[in-house]
């Protein structure tokens, strides 16, 4: 009763932590839920490396779907959605985040746990080199929807919303900032949905996940994470008013390095 009684605080704990950092600095809660949730479930609970990693994305995922919408009728009020863009994005999203879970879960869980610290990598670099540019060249409805689709397999296979990728990609179309994140946030919706939908399906038929389990999706780690998240995403948009968020994604972004090493090696 005690150990589900920690449990549950560590989940609220993580919840209040993601919210806070995805209000102040923009980001998806994804790159550090999946790690915490992989080392809780490995160690706290004793699931299975094999069983953990999936388990850990597919929650990730779940607990998108309300900050996502949220996200998204805020943009759609503010008047920052692009409904051509949004379009072919989101049916590329739907395309790409089915596709993600499944090759999650079909490949060695240790090339899963590698490709997730590679990418996270590449966020990382992402956040603290690069920033938004803008080429000469024109947007289409198959350029929207090869980024939908290449946004969706990443995210979904990483938990993610895919704010990290998409906004670059439609700012380099030439796509107004504002919009871009508009599009992301909506397309992060998308991204969580049939991402969670797919991971259910894909380890509905499992008799070896433990209780709780909804397919791959752990719903007492989901549900605590909510909770908090919800809250404390307010309080992170407040604070990033009186701080210098970008050196702030910095800083994370350092923090991302330790993590994906640390994954890397152990």
């Amino acid at each position: 009763m005690f150990e589900l009684s920690f449990l549950l605080v560590v989940y609220l704990l993580l919840g209040a932590v993601v919210g806070v950092l995805a209000g102040m600095l923009g980001i998806g809660g994804g790159l550090i839920i999946v790690p915490a949730l992989l080392y809780v479930f490995t160690t706290s609970l004793a699931i299975p490396l094999e069983l953990a990693m999936p388990m850990a994305i597919a929650t990730s995922l779940s607990t998108i779907i309300l900050t996502g919408y949220s996200s998204a009728r805020a943009h759609f009020k503010l008047g920052h959605i692009h409904f051509d863009v949004v379009l072919y994005c989101a049916l590329g999203i739907a395309v790409g985040a089915i596709i993600g879970p499944q090759i999650a879960t079909s490949i060695d869980v240790n090339q899963l746990k590698t490709v997730f610290a590679v990418l996270v990598l590449a966020i990382a670099a992402q956040m603290v080199f690069i920033r938004p540019k803008k080429s000469d060249n024109p947007i289409s409805m198959p350029v929207l929807f090869l980024i939908g689709i290449v946004t969706g397999i990443v995210s979904s296979f990483m938990g993610i919303g895919g704010g990290a990728l998409m906004v670059p990609a439609l700012v380099w179309f030439r796509i107004d900032i504002k919009q871009a994140i508009g599009c992301a946030a909506f397309c992060g919706l998308i991204i969580a949905l049939f991402g969670t939908a797919s991971f259910i399906h894909a380890g509905w038929q499992l008799e070896n996940l433990p209780t709780g389990a909804f397919g791959y999706v752990y719903l007492p780690a989901a549900i605590g994470i909510v909770i908090t998240s919800v809250f404390t995403a307010r309080l992170g948009a407040k604070i990033s008013h009186r701080l210098n968020t970008q050196r702030l994604k910095q800083i994370f972004a350092v923090f991302l390095l330790i993590v994906s090493f640390r994954m890397l090696l152990g």
